[in-house]
């Protein structure tokens, strides 16, 4: 059976302004995935160009999505991040231009089917 996540890995949704190495990639999904699958408690979407994901806080939780807050930021400028941790809960809101909405839709996509892998 194939999953949402698998399915999408084919990493055709990534859009041309990325700069990160082609071969990186999948490694960075990877890790965003893993991120979504461990953490993810809930996603809505207050606006069309924005998502809001709440995730499970924990030691080195906050940590981790800053570090890849950061390098998602340096290659993928179209991302807007907003981080803000609370007990037990680290809500991270990403934002985009009208130009990368379908970015975001993939993105949510890709959240959502690896959160209901749990």
């Amino acid at each position: 059976m194939t999953t949402g996540v698998s399915a999408m890995n084919d990493l055709a949704w990534v859009p041309q302004s990325c700069t990160l190495p082609t071969e990186e990639r999948p490694l960075r999904v990877a890790e965003w995935d893993a991120l979504f699958f461990e953490r993810l408690t809930a996603l809505t979407r207050p606006q069309p160009l924005r998502l809001r994901l709440d995730l499970a806080g924990g030691p080195g939780v906050e940590d981790r999505v800053r570090d890849l807050v950061e390098r998602e930021s340096g290659c993928c400028s179209f991302f807007t991040f907003a981080l803000a941790p609370g007990a037990g809960l680290i809500r991270l809101d990403v934002a985009v231009d009208q130009e990368h909405g379908a970015v975001l839709d993939a993105l949510a996509a890709r959240t959502v089917a690896a959160g209901e892998q749990r």
